[in-house]
Parts: structure tokens; sequence; C-alpha cells
């Protein structure tokens, strides 16, 4: 790795100081756990002017359930999350996934801010600054050629934080605080199928909190990941399934790792109204083969992602369900 840049650091202690701090530096980045950040920056994938820390405003530190769902700092980190009561009692698809996330010193560190807007990964992207340049660099950081689809226009870098389907599932929205104020939004609408530009915030705004609407399905999540721990997901789909006697009352599939965001599964209503059976999970594989896009941006074949998330989506679906039997990926 190389050393570090020469960056100032600023510390406010409230939102709107944190807002005021990045508009005195053009080139600053907000930070919290920086597990990813300052990897990045150690291999020369950025060199911000400022760093401006969010983790001494209070706001932002806490957990809080109530009667209208869940609220979530952005600065808390992911081993508070997935160690809170409500959550782990309420939400454990939310718990499961900030387990899932690196190892117990990352999960100490990392926040909840700081996976869902982690920066997408590529085997040509997060390699030494040296070796980068000796291939030209690559669209996503000083290049104009994406090296998994030479003849595209677009990055293809795969999103890779376990947090996002999780909270995906339950309808989960955001705020977002910027020089124009503080709005709130779902959380689908914060990611774009670009990996040089997969997160949506305007120049000067940071996520602030995740609001998760009371009263949640049933829901679980999963990971496959070339080691059993640390690792990022090769894929990861997230599950809330909601019967109705034995049938599929309401079904949110979300899927990490694939694509360069995290997404819905489109095309569910037609699984409602009938019971979770091997030809009903079949139909669900099938839904997420056709709509997952993995692509040479990891050590293991892009085939083999696409059937282990249909694979995780029907086994979750059937834990969920109630079903006897998995039906296998087409």
């Amino acid at each position: 790795m190389e050393l570090l840049p020469p960056f100032h650091v600023a510390t406010p202690a409230t939102i709107a100081a944190a807002v005021a701090a990045r508009q005195r530096q053009a080139t600053g980045r907000f930070i919290a756990g920086g597990t990813d950040l300052m990897v990045n920056l150690r291999h020369g994938l950025g060199d911000p002017a400022a760093l401006i820390d969010l983790r001494g405003i209070p706001e932002l530190q806490h957990v809080t359930a109530g009667p209208d769902g869940l609220v979530i700092g952005a600065a808390v980190t992911l081993a508070e999350l997935a160690e809170h009561p409500a959550v782990t009692s309420r939400y454990p698809a939310i718990a499961a996934a900030a387990t899932a996330v690196g190892a117990p010193a990352h999960r100490a560190a990392g926040t909840v801010g700081g996976n869902l807007c982690l920066d997408t990964r590529c085997i040509f992207y997060n390699r030494s600054a040296w070796w980068r340049e000796a291939n030209g660099f690559c669209l996503k950081y000083k290049g104009d050629t994406c090296h998994v689809a030479p003849t595209g226009k677009r990055c293809h870098a795969a999103f890779s934080g376990d947090l996002a389907p999780a909270l995906l599932v339950h309808a989960a929205e955001i705020d977002i605080a910027g020089p124009d104020g503080v709005r709130r939004q779902p959380l689908a609408a914060l990611y774009a199928e670009d990996g040089a530009a997969h997160v949506r915030l305007a120049a000067g705004e940071f996520l602030v909190r995740v609001v998760v609407p009371a009263d949640p399905w049933p829901a679980a999540y999963a990971k496959a990941r070339a080691r059993g721990a640390i690792d990022f997901p090769l894929a990861g789909v997230a599950v809330a399934l909601r019967r109705r006697g034995s049938d599929v009352d309401g079904l949110r599939v979300a899927l990490t790792g694939t694509n360069a965001r995290p997404f819905l599964l489109e095309g569910t209503d037609g699984l409602l109204g009938t019971p979770v059976s091997p030809a009903w999970l079949d139909r669900l594989g099938r839904l997420v083969q056709k709509q997952v896009s993995p692509m040479r941006t990891t050590l293991l074949a892009a085939q083999y992602r696409r059937r282990v998330a249909a694979a995780l989506a029907q086994r979750l679906a059937a834990t969920l369900g109630g079903a006897d039997a998995v039906g296998h990926a087409a």
C-alpha cells in the first residue's frame, strides 16, 4: 500500500457544522469508521484535502426503537447494531446482515452509513496504484475503459455492502443532510446501476439516519463468500416473506454483491397467493437469475455468483415460507 496523502481532519459536533466543513473543502470526504475509505486512500484511490469525521455528532450515534419503528443513526457501529436488543428481537435479518460484515474489528469500527455508502469493488480497481497505472487505470478512476466490459460505457464494479438488502426488504427510508437541509427518501432511491457513480448523493450531502417501519415482515439474510469469515459477499440475499394461512401474502427479495447497486427483485407479485412449493421456488430462482448481472469483478466466475444468488433466495424463502423442499436454480 502507498503512504496516505496529506489531508486536514475536521471534527464537527453537529450536522450543520459537518455540512459547512464540506462546503469549505471542495474535495473533502466524510468519514466515520473508515474501514473502506482509509484502505482505498492507501491504494491511491482518492486525494481529499480534508476528511470530515462524523463520529463526534451525537445525533448520529443512537438506535431508537419505538411504536413507529426503528431509527438508526448513520454513525452507529455495525457491532452496536448487531447487538441491539430491539434489532435482534424484531429485525433479525438486519442483525444478521450487520454480523456478516468482515471480522469483529471491522464491525467495531465500521458504521451503518459507511456500509450503505460502501464503494464498489472490482479486481481491476482494488489494486495498488502502480498496478492500476501499468494497466492504464480503469473507467472508475482516472481511466476511460472498463476492463470488465471494454466496449461498454459503464463501470461494472460491484456493490458489496451486506446491510442494504436487509434494510431494503423492510422498506427502509433514509435521511440525507446537505446544503439545502435534510430530506427523506426510500433507501432504494440512493443507488444507481453504475459502478463509478452508484450512490446518488449531491455534492456536500451525507447520510444521517435510517428509518425502518414498525411491524416488520419475517425476514432473513444470507451471503456466499470465498472464505467463511471477513470476505465481502460474492452474493448476498435478504428475503422478507409474509403469509396468510399457507399462502404467500407478501414477498420482497433484495440482492447485493452481483450488481453495481443493491436492488429489490422485480416481478415478485406473480408469486403471491399460493404456498411455497418446489415449483414456486423454481420460479423464484429463475427470477433471480434473470435480474442479477454479475460480471468478472471477483476471482470467482460470474455464472457461479448468479446461481448461488438464486440458491440463497430459494433457501431463505423455503425457510420463511414453511416449505419442506428447496427447488433447484434453473
